[in-house]
């Protein structure tokens, strides 16, 4: 019986409070500009004193909007009000609202309704006009920009999956340049596709794809849009130099698979010009090209420059080496004579190599048939 008796109070003493809610009403609404974009601060204020002079009123709710330009209260009594929207002491727009006991009501400030306009200067006018055109731009050219992304990410995709389509690819980022002319990494990457299609090419026409000249021309569009890149990079108001030096590194590459020596070696030179960090990545690069093409005596130059930029790589000194070795001659006792540079290049690069490595394998017993003694053990890095 007793806990009957305390629900009982219980109940009793809630029925006021549920009484005394049903009596007002709760109010939400939001606020967008003669643009049509979301307000993010101000209130909503609601008074009764719809004749009095603006500086008399007194406000019997006031409701904050939020970021998104929504507000939402609760307690509002009945009555005929006039319900404002401000922000500070100015009054921004207004209306004339009923309220009655228990309304859930929904009190909206669009300011794009063609009252509030008729009602602006003509100032105001053009201003929301230059407002609208600007506006309607941004929002074209963050389309664009989106779709432009889209594309490179799904070229980019396509170009490392099993089975590309390289005709596509160029194709889309073609398009893409078309759209936006003063953006460096479309550039770029139109110059990607079109060296992986020409690579491509030229890997199924075999050693005699110089001869062919679409395959010739696809290397040369692919240097013009990595020039072309990188001219708009340095236009740029803060061109980026690592895109740069990578641009201007895979034009040298491309030079060199199509036997232009001066332009190959030019382009890595500006490449390290503009990045000078990347020195002997470039020129370790360059030698590993111009090996590749059997270049022999400009590869072994380029691995000297690549080892004066950066001596704790080990490659430019095994690529110097195997250009080198193919000078080797036999003096007239059957001696090998090997030429300058080439044995320490090799002592050097097993200093930096792990013995167990196949290069390592390799080079050993080449000094061994040759005659020549291992005068150096590898050091793992950060040991002495």
């Amino acid at each position: 019986m007793k806990q009957l008796r305390l629900f009982s109070l219980l109940a009793a003493a809630i029925l006021p409070m549920t009484m005394l809610a049903q009596g007002t009403a709760n109010v939400h609404g939001h606020v967008q500009n003669a643009a049509g974009v979301a307000i993010a601060t101000g209130q909503a204020k609601f008074t009764t004193d719809k004749t009095v002079e603006a500086k008399d009123r007194k406000f019997k709710n006031t409701f904050d909007v939020d970021a998104n330009g929504d507000y939402k209260g609760t307690g509002v009594a009945p009555g005929d009000y006039l319900v404002i929207f401000m922000q500070g002491d100015k009054t921004v727009d207004f209306q004339e609202v009923v309220i009655k006991a228990g309304d859930d009501k929904t009190i909206d400030f669009d300011m794009t309704r063609k009252e509030y306009i008729d009602k602006m200067s003509p100032e105001d006018k053009k201003a929301l006009e230059e407002y609208k055109k600007k506006m309607g731009e941004t929002l074209n050219t963050n389309k664009v920009i989106a779709n432009l992304n889209a594309a490179l990410k799904a070229v980019s995709a396509d170009l490392k999956s099993p089975n590309p389509n390289y005709d596509e690819d160029i194709k889309t980022m073609q398009q893409a340049t078309a759209q936006k002319a003063d953006e460096a990494v479309l550039w770029a990457n139109l110059g990607q596709a079109q060296v992986a299609k020409a690579d491509h090419d030229a890997k199924a026409a075999g050693k005699t794809w110089q001869t062919d000249e679409s395959i010739v021309k696809q290397y040369n569009d692919a240097i013009a849009s990595f020039k072309k890149g990188i001219e708009v990079n340095a236009a740029a108001k803060k061109p980026n130099t690592v895109d740069a030096g990578i641009s201007w590194n895979t034009i040298g590459n491309t030079q060199a698979k199509l036997g232009k020596l001066p332009e190959a070696a030019e382009a890595y030179d500006n490449a390290v010009k503009i990045a000078p960090a990347s020195a002997g990545m470039v020129y370790g690069n360059e030698a590993a090209v111009l090996f590749n093409a059997q270049h022999l005596d400009e590869a072994a130059v380029a691995a000297d420059k690549a080892i004066a930029a950066d001596p704790t790589k080990p490659d430019p000194y095994y690529i110097k080496g195997q250009a080198l070795v193919a000078k080797v001659t036999v003096d007239k006792n059957g001696k090998y004579i090997f030429p300058p540079g080439c044995v320490e290049a090799y002592q050097k690069f097993l200093e930096l190599t792990p013995p167990e490595s196949q290069r390592a394998t390799e080079v050993k017993e080449v000094l061994s048939s040759m005659g020549e003694t291992i005068t150096t053990k590898y050091k793992a890095p950060g040991k002495k």
